[in-house]
């Protein structure tokens, strides 16, 4: 999270990360927990010994048995088994709360097996913090190989193990991806073990974080990691624009914030009428503009050559009382409701001064005549154009052509009257 969530310490500088004062998105870590119960002098019996460790900042977090002669708690940075060598994180979750955590997540007590080693120490970090150097440059190869190799996916993070025998490459990928041919090439040029794991968009960009529209940080890289499906019908409910380029997020799918507030929309739609697109009256035929739905509001308009000029708004009741009219094939003289003009600079008798349904009307410009003449051609005299264009063309010769003349070539008469040795003429 960033530094404006954290305490700041007696210099002013922020306590809650180990950054102080140059945290930023990717510094802290991400899908923070709050180990609350570290914080209490009190002693579990029946304590589990298990615990969770975020490695890259939070990007991917995994449980470990945590011995008791490594004396670690929350908060530490341990060294632990992979399997495949070792490995640098930090202790995010321990006590009772992995417990709950494994349990959100599905994963059973039994199917943990690595362990913590020990302490990390300031080697380990210096290793782990040089493991983290070269991802950047790996990932800009990867995907330059990828290209070459003309395969249908985007590498979208790297992550190097602290002790660089394995990297796991994350791509994203619409279908299955033949990377047999890729593996060979990254093992040849990374030299190290290559793990290939195929994400979403979704959680390409819980990896990678970032910014949203709204200002803040994406809610998937700090707290959401249930993604439910998104779909158009969440915007129409909550009478949103159709607009892809606002809609979609940053991993170019729907928001997923669009879901935050749609039952509270569902649930305060089901008090308005349904069929009530349009109402008539003596007045003419009134269609509906649009509704406010958390003042229970209902907008309408006449239909006029003009166009519409005049809001009517209309509550729920009032509403259902004109269908009510309409379905004994009764119409009141006029819609009860509050009047509501489009123009701001109407006059003071509540008069429309234009119209709204017509653009505005701009003078035509001149515009200079281009000049089509070609760029070789000699540009004619203004007194022989002037002439020409005064004097009245025959009715015989308005379609005559232009006399064919054969071409000269008086480069090629002096060369033969040098030939022939004469003498020029005085």
């Amino acid at each position: 999270m960033a530094c404006a969530n954290c305490g700041s310490g007696k210099d002013g500088s922020p306590a809650g990360c180990g950054n102080n004062g140059h945290c930023g998105s990717g510094s802290c870590n991400k899908l923070n927990t709050f180990d609350w119960l570290s914080a209490l002098d009190l002693q579990d019996p029946c304590g589990s010994d298990l615990v969770e460790i975020s490695f890259k900042s939070g990007s991917r977090k995994d449980f470990f048995v945590n011995p008791s002669h490594t004396r670690t708690g929350t908060g530490d940075f341990v060294v632990v088994d992979t399997g495949n060598g070792y490995d640098v994180g930090k202790i995010s979750l321990s006590g009772d709360l992995v417990m709950l955590q494994m349990k959100k997540k599905k994963v059973r007590e039994h199917k943990v097996h690595h362990e913590v080693i020990r302490k990390a120490n300031e080697t380990d970090l210096l290793k782990m913090s040089q493991a983290r150097d070269l991802e950047v440059p790996a990932l800009v190869k990867a995907r330059a190989i990828a290209n070459t190799l003309g395969l249908d996916m985007k590498i979208g993070d790297v992550e190097y193990q602290a002790d660089l025998r394995k990297a796991t490459f994350y791509y994203t990928a619409d279908g299955r991806v033949d990377f047999r041919e890729l593996v060979r090439a990254y093992a040849k040029e990374f030299r190290t073990k290559i793990e290939m794991r195929q994400i979403g968009a979704r959680q390409e960009s819980q990896r990678i974080g970032g910014i949203g529209s709204c200002g803040r940080e994406l809610c998937c890289s700090t707290w959401l990691t249930d993604f439910k499906s998104v779909t158009t019908s969440a915007a129409r409910y909550q009478n949103l624009a159709i607009n892809q380029s606002k809609l979609s997020g940053q991993c170019g799918r729907l928001k997923c914030c669009l879901n935050y507030e749609l039952d509270t929309y569902i649930d305060a739609l089901k008090n308005f009428p349904k069929k009530a697109d349009s109402l008539y009256t003596k007045m003419g035929k009134a269609v509906l503009i649009k509704t406010d739905i958390f003042k229970k509001l209902m907008y309408y308009s006449y239909e006029t050559d003009r166009g519409r000029g005049i809001l009517i708004a209309l509550d729920t009741d009032r509403v259902r009382e004109v269908q009510q009219m309409n379905k004994r094939n009764e119409q009141p003289t006029d819609l009860p409701g509050e009047r509501i003009l489009l123009n701001d600079d109407a006059g003071e008798e509540g008069e429309m001064t234009g119209d709204l349904s017509e653009g505005f009307e701009l003078p035509e410009e001149k515009r200079k005549p281009k000049n089509r003449r070609k760029s070789r051609g000699r540009k004619p005299s203004r007194g022989k154009s002037e002439a020409n264009s005064e004097k009245p063309k025959e009715p015989g010769n308005e379609q005559r052509p232009p006399k064919s003349r054969p071409p000269q070539n008086r480069r090629k008469n002096r060369r033969n009257n040098k030939g022939k040795g004469g003498a020029p003429k005085k």
